[in-house]
């Protein structure tokens, strides 16, 4: 009786201990959690028996030391994770069991959905900015080789691998030649997933032009067209250019396709001055240097009145001070003969013009001059008779009627006396 009751008190302890191992999910995605849990068969029978397990991935405990939970949770397991799990059980310092092992198969998904961003966005990068190509993966498990490309043949700028879904390169300082098409590639193991093209556009920010003021040299008389040109050697078009005169603005013009821009002026003398131009396409202004540009009047429009006198036909002008010359001549030379002398010399009619009708080479003027002593007094006249023997040959010109060359000219000159009547002339004659 004492027997019985024995064996029925050790019998609980006496059985072996069975240990089961259990995987949720069984077959896990790569980068989802995993619980493992560890099962004793039969249950234990006396509560006041504390349990401790510990969980092994092949030969590598998954934690340090015993742990009273019959459970351990993974985090996230990855493609070689797929390993082999167990666990053992220990109660008062004695290993009382080990679970048979379980496979576990992580599942690997291929990337897909791969996409290429930039900043700054849309593409649209200006020179010497940092240029950052962003490839990104919509989904996929594990590490993902990523490939950033440039041009449509597939120029290979850099190749990265990590546990991401996400990848960037940087272009730290961004050149007009890096304006091109760029995609990506992703690839986890399964084959690469290439993005679409991405094209990038550089801005060059607009260089300090060069202003260019007429055609030969910076001077100009009033009415003529002056020509402002203002280039920018570098620059992304449109570019647009304004002229200026001091602080004045004179107007601007835009080059759509890039080079430079020109403008017309009619000046006058208040146009003298310093003159600049301005380039901008966007990204900010960019001031020439000036330049000074003089405009001067002509030297007859200077002179005033006086260009009128030279301006005048100079036949007309030597005959009349040749007049005035003798004149005075006459005058002092008269003065000093006795007042009861006869006439110097009698007077003649104006003699008649001569005509060369065939003559090759013209004749100029020449002025005849006759002195008039009337009444034996101080009172005299001077007749200055100056005529135009030139004429155009028969053949080549009819006949006119009067000479061309209106140089023809008489000038009287007299003393301070009473003007000489047509019977003084007569009786003189």
């Amino acid at each position: 009786m004492l027997l019985r009751l024995l064996l029925l008190t050790c019998a609980p302890f006496c059985e072996p201990t069975v240990l089961l191992l259990r995987a949720r999910p069984p077959q896990p995605t790569e980068g989802t959690a995993v619980t493992l849990t560890c099962e004793t068969w039969p249950p234990p029978q006396q509560a006041h028996v504390p349990l401790q397990f510990r969980f092994f991935r092949d030969d590598r405990a998954l934690q340090p030391g015993w742990s009273r939970s019959p459970e351990l949770q993974v985090a996230a397991v990855w493609s070689e994770d797929s390993r082999s799990y167990w666990c053992e059980a220990q109660a008062a310092g004695s290993v009382i069991g080990r679970s048979r092992p379980i496979q576990v198969q992580v599942q690997r998904v291929s990337v897909y959905n791969v996409s290429l961003e930039t900043r700054p966005p849309g593409g649209r990068a200006v020179e010497g900015q940092k240029l950052v190509l962003v490839c990104l993966v919509a989904g996929g498990t594990g590490e993902v080789t990523f490939v950033w490309y440039k041009g449509a043949l597939g120029l290979a700028l850099e190749t990265r691998t990590q546990r991401s879904l996400t990848a960037e390169f940087e272009v730290p300082a961004v050149k007009e030649s890096d304006a091109e098409l760029y995609y990506c590639a992703a690839d986890n193991g399964r084959g690469p997933c290439l993005s679409g093209l991405v094209s990038v556009t550089v801005t060059v920010p607009a260089s300090r032009p060069v202003l260019t003021v007429g055609a030969s040299g910076a001077r100009a008389e009033p009415g003529d067209v002056l020509r402002l040109h203002c280039e920018a050697p570098r620059g992304s078009p449109p570019i647009l250019y304004r002229f200026y005169r001091g602080g004045d603005s004179l107007g601007s013009s835009q080059a759509p396709s890039g080079g430079g821009a020109s403008l017309n002026l009619s000046v006058t003398e208040e146009h003298s001055g310093n003159y600049f131009c301005e380039a901008d396409n966007g990204l900010g202004a960019q001031r020439s240097e000036a330049v000074t540009f003089n405009v001067t009047a002509p030297a007859a429009d200077r002179k005033g009145p006086t260009s009128v006198i030279v301006g005048a036909p100079l036949g007309s002008l030597g005959l009349g001070m040749a007049a005035l010359l003798f004149y005075c001549w006459l005058k002092r030379k008269v003065g000093r003969r006795p007042a009861g002398n006869a006439p110097r010399s009698p007077a003649v009619p104006p003699p008649r013009e001569s005509t060369y009708l065939n003559s090759a080479v013209p004749v100029r003027p020449r002025p005849t001059y006759e002195n008039v002593n009337v009444g034996g007094g101080d009172e005299i006249y001077s007749l200055v008779y100056h005529l135009q023997q030139e004429q155009p040959s028969a053949a080549a010109e009819p006949l006119r009627t009067e000479p061309e060359d209106k140089y023809s000219a008489v000038i009287y000159a007299g003393l301070k006396k009473p003007c000489v009547t047509d019977e003084d002339y007569e009786d003189a004659m």
